[in-house]
């Protein structure tokens, strides 16, 4: 999983180059808080994306999954997660991230979230042991598959041998469009799948 913030800057061809650089399956897309995204590049980079088999989310108004012709979002506010739900499934995916407890975690498996995503999609200083430490405990417990962000490859390859579903690589990891970076991460975790 990738994380763009949705900016006339991310170009859809650098979008799509990064997910072809690797096994990604999905995007978020984080929509600025200040003023209403432009639909139209909303669009262009979503099905750039979507071209390439990866479902495309954004964390931002559920209206803007019909609005763009998006796979579904990511709800980083637990408070939002049961409008979502009930405002789009089964027909699209519904995330929860913004998780920073197992209750919170709990909870939004139960109410019936796609997934759960540990560690902000903007991530903080001293963010990755905790999360670290909730995806391990997921992991053993729960099917509801689990997330964890990676702000470092280093990070990236923990969180795959905590037993994350799935590894998303934070947005400053991809600035530059993050071919490369994906590379390098999916040869990280293809060693980590690797160990016996």
């Amino acid at each position: 999983m990738l994380v763009f913030t949705l900016t006339p800057e991310l170009r859809p061809d650098a979008a799509a180059a990064a997910v072809r650089a690797g096994d990604v399956a999905a995007v978020v897309l984080r929509v600025p808080k200040d003023g209403a995204p432009d639909i139209r590049h909303l669009r262009a980079v979503a099905e750039a994306l979507q071209k390439h088999d990866a479902a495309v989310l954004v964390e931002g108004p559920d209206t803007l999954v019909t609005a763009a012709g998006l796979d579904g979002v990511h709800v980083s506010d637990l408070r939002g997660l049961q409008a979502a739900l009930r405002a789009l499934k089964p027909q699209a995916i519904v995330g929860a991230g913004g998780l920073a407890s197992r209750h919170d975690a709990m909870e939004a498996g139960e109410s019936g979230a796609d997934y759960v995503f540990f560690g902000a999609l903007e991530p903080r200083p001293g963010d990755a042991p905790e999360a670290l430490d909730l995806v391990a405990w997921w992991a053993e417990l729960f099917e509801v598959p689990c997330v964890g962000l990676a702000a470092s490859l280093d990070e990236a390859e923990a969180l795959a041998q905590a037993g994350a579903d799935f590894v998303a690589l934070a947005e400053a990891l991809v600035a530059d469009g993050g071919a490369a970076t994906v590379t390098a991460a999916m040869d990280r975790l293809s060693r980590v799948d690797a160990q016996p």
